[in-house]
């Protein structure tokens, strides 16, 4: 009977992982290839160290269905998950930076902040291991780690994506992924899925938050993102700022404030009104 129920648990835990998942490659591992654009590696300063001690924020391990653990910062709100944002770093990892994030979006909107770790641990303060990290990750383990996020917030509870760069790929598949669980996506000059057929399953909203000077993510990319989202009559919000590529990560020495800000006041109020908008069971 044991041999039975551990079987069953583990059939279960592989076939949520495959409604979560999806057989094709996404265009977040589109994006890794530029890890070997020297051009695109250049182009990202090392970030300015920081020494971040969090106040209320911490480390949490979770079950993946590929049978191994993950590790997230958890910025929990009250005694259950119920409304959770999935936060996705940049190349550079899991680093003070996004759990400072993590923390500050927490008590700006009350919810429940989870920032995912894809790179199992490595945190990179040059440019060179920052390609060598998103070059290494495997998308199929990606995939595990946000499908054991996505059920970690709960059956019934509602969440939203956000993320930056190479996150904010990873947002959107997340989005995609947990289906009518999700109730909004912010995705910051990441890499918009170019597959019509997979943004037709997409059910929530979208934010795209873009850099004009951006050379990767550049008006082209933009420009057909839109046109894709508009033929498939799915909600999609751009702004665009004078702005390049990572201008609203405060490490980089490229860093634009204003702009950052605006940007980051505008993911607020798209993510406040989603949650409210959002019914029980994360259908809108």
């Amino acid at each position: 009977m044991k041999k039975i129920i551990l079987f069953l648990s583990f059939f279960l835990s592989v076939q949520a992982y495959a409604q979560h998942s999806c057989c094709s490659k996404s265009s977040s591992s589109t994006f890794a290839n530029l890890s070997n654009d020297p051009s695109f590696v250049a182009s990202h300063l090392a970030p300015a160290p920081l020494d971040y001690v969090p106040t209320i924020g911490k480390m949490v391990n979770i079950k993946c269905p590929d049978g191994k653990e993950a590790k997230v910062f958890e910025v929990k709100s009250g005694n259950s998950l119920g409304k959770v944002i999935l936060m996705f770093h940049e190349w550079w990892g899991l680093n003070d930076y996004i759990k400072r994030e993590a923390e500050r979006v927490h008590s700006e909107t009350g919810f429940t902040v989870i920032a995912l770790d894809l790179y199992d641990g490595n945190v990179a303060t040059t440019p060179e291991d920052a390609a060598k990290f998103m070059k290494e990750m495997k998308e199929d383990r990606a995939r595990a780690i946000i499908s054991a996020a996505i059920d970690y917030s709960g059956k019934f509870g509602k969440l939203q994506t956000l993320g930056w760069c190479f996150g904010g790929g990873w947002s959107m598949q997340a989005a995609l992924m947990a289906g009518p669980q999700c109730v909004g996506c912010v995705m910051y000059y990441g890499m918009p899925e170019t597959d019509k057929d997979k943004l037709s399953k997409l059910q929530a909203p979208v934010l795209g938050i873009f850099a004009n000077k951006d050379q990767w993510i550049n008006k082209e990319v933009v420009a057909k993102f839109d046109k894709q989202m508009k033929e498939l009559n799915k909600s999609l919000t751009v702004y665009k700022y004078e702005a390049d590529h990572a201008f609203a990560n405060p490490s980089n020495p490229k860093y634009d404030k204003v702009s950052a800000e605006d940007a980051h006041a505008k993911a607020l109020v798209f993510i406040k009104k989603n949650f409210e908008d959002a019914k029980p069971g994360g259908v809108k």
